[in-house]
This record gives C-alpha cells, sequence and structure tokens, in this order.
C-alpha cells in the first residue's frame, strides 16, 4: 500500500528529471575539461542518447540504476506496486538493449555509465580517457 496520497506520489514523480540529471552533469564536466565537444539528447538517433560526441561517432549513455534495473545496491526494488516496477523495469531494459544494438548497427561507439559508477569518482576520468583513445 502507498503511504502518499496520488497528489503527493505525483508531485514527487514530477520532480524526477530525465535529463541534465547530477550523474549527467558529472561526465559532461569531464569530458568538456578534457577538451572534448559534444552534442546532447540528439533526437535523431535510437533512444535519444546523453552525450553524442559527432567527431569521433562515441555516444555516452548514462543510466539510472533505479530506473534500468542495475543489480547494485542503489537499484532497490519497491515495496508498493510490485508488479508495476516490476514490469517498468523490465520495459526500461529491453528498451535499452534495443536502442544499444540499433546504435551499434549505425556504427557508434557506446560506452555505459551507471549512476553507481558516477557516484565513485576515482578513475571515472581514466576510464573516459581510454573510452575515447580506443
Amino acid at each position: 500500500m502507498d503511504t502518499m496520497t496520488p497528489a503527493e506520489r505525483s508531485a514527487l514523480m514530477s520532480r524526477i528529471r530525465s535529463k541534465n540529471t547530477k550523474p549527467e552533469m558529472v561526465i559532461r564536466s569531464l569530458l568538456h575539461r578534457m577538451g572534448f565537444r559534444f552534442r546532447l539528447h540528439r533526437k535523431d538517433l535510437p533512444g535519444r542518447p546523453d552525450i553524442v560526441l559527432p567527431r569521433h561517432r562515441k555516444i555516452v549513455l548514462i543510466q539510472g540504476c533505479f530506473w534500468h534495473g542495475h543489480t547494485c545496491r542503489l537499484a532497490s526494488k519497491p515495496k508498493s506496486n510490485e508488479g508495476y516496477w516490476s514490469v517498468k523495469i523490465e520495459a526500461n531494459r529491453a528498451r535499452d538493449v534495443r536502442n544499444l544494438a540499433a546504435l551499434i548497427d549505425q556504427g557508434w561507439t557506446v560506452l555505459e555509465l551507471w549512476e553507481c559508477e558516477i557516484r565513485r569518482l576515482d578513475g571515472l576520468e581514466e576510464k573516459l580517457q581510454a573510452f575515447m583513445q580506443h
């Protein structure tokens, strides 16, 4: 049973952003400091990738652990309305797989970063540098 009224739940959910999230801003800042220029959320690409580096044919996807069903502690299972959430998260995962395959088929190289990885800044710049040089 939900502990919030529908209006309270709606207000809470409306504050969850899909663009310009803190993990996304961290990666964008790192890439920019490293000298890379990029485009954001290109509508002409499958899934509207978070960061597109057209000159390098590379894409960086930033996945929220909860919303995309990661297997870390940040991706805890909701205790209420479990049926709804399990179907929703599984559909998100299936869509991610389809979009990733479509991007690779179009010749893009893709790096998928999880929210929990971005929280630990150690090694993140090196990981991005290795991805961009590869």
